[in-house]
């Protein structure tokens, strides 16, 4: 009876608890920006437009429905030839301002990276291996490495962004031959859940057959048979 009881309170926790956790980091995040802007707009038609309303009463969710119609015309003003134009403007005005170039390239490198949806940043998942030999780690393929690093290389390489557990939005490149990259037949967005919940959210699609595939060592079209467990390779 104890053991039951101890059972159906451990399933509701885990039913309940991301819910629960889910809605209030949701809730916290909206007060977080509603209260920044819900100031700043009440300020500006209170007391620069002189508008009595916005002086005497507090309106909440003001501050997030300016903000989503400031993104809208941001992202309106940004997609035509003069937005484009003052976006070079200000990406080269950042660019020159010390210490705030970097964080400002790295922050919009992440957003055209994980918002954009553009497919060539990262294009597939894959293994390899790392931090050392027999030990393997999920990876992304971004592009055909080309300009000095493939020239200082007698093989060729590809760049791979090797994400770090639970933010993927940190990690490491690395550029791996790629006769040493094993594809993984899963999506981007499920290998991300697999990195992000460390290994406890698995995908249903297998990968590459079910099990951590051996290094490639030979090409894919020659024809060979496995050998028996405990025997000699050939």
């Amino acid at each position: 009876m104890r053991r039951s009881i101890k059972a159906n309170f451990i399933a509701g926790l885990v039913v309940l608890l991301p819910l629960f956790l889910t809605i209030w980091l949701l809730w916290k995040l909206f007060l977080l920006i509603d209260g920044i802007l819900n100031d700043s707009v009440r300020l500006l038609l209170g007391n620069v437009l002189n508008i009595h309303f916005f002086r005497t009463h507090d309106i909440p969710g003001l501050g997030f429905i300016v903000l989503i119609v400031l993104l809208f015309f941001a992202g309106l003003i940004a997609r035509n030839i003069v937005g484009r134009q003052v976006v070079g403007v200000a990406n080269r005005i950042m660019a020159r301002i010390p210490l705030a170039n970097k964080i400002y390239n790295a922050i919009n490198q992440i957003a055209q990276a994980f918002l954009t949806g553009k497919r060539e940043v990262f294009q597939k998942a894959v293994l390899v291996e790392y931090p050392r030999k027999s030990m393997y780690s999920i990876g992304f393929y971004t592009q055909d490495t080309h300009g000095p690093v493939q020239d200082a290389l007698p093989e060729d390489v590809i760049s791979i962004f090797l994400p770090s557990t639970p933010n993927p939005t940190t990690g490491f490149l690395l550029f791996v031959p790629k006769s040493d990259v094993i594809p993984l037949n899963l999506s981007v967005e499920e290998a991300l859940k697999l990195v992000i919940s460390g290994g406890a959210i698995v995908p249903s699609s297998p990968i590459s057959g079910g099990r951590t595939p051996p290094k490639i060592t030979q090409e894919p079209d020659m024809e060979s048979q496995p050998a028996p467990a405990g025997s000699d390779p050939p």
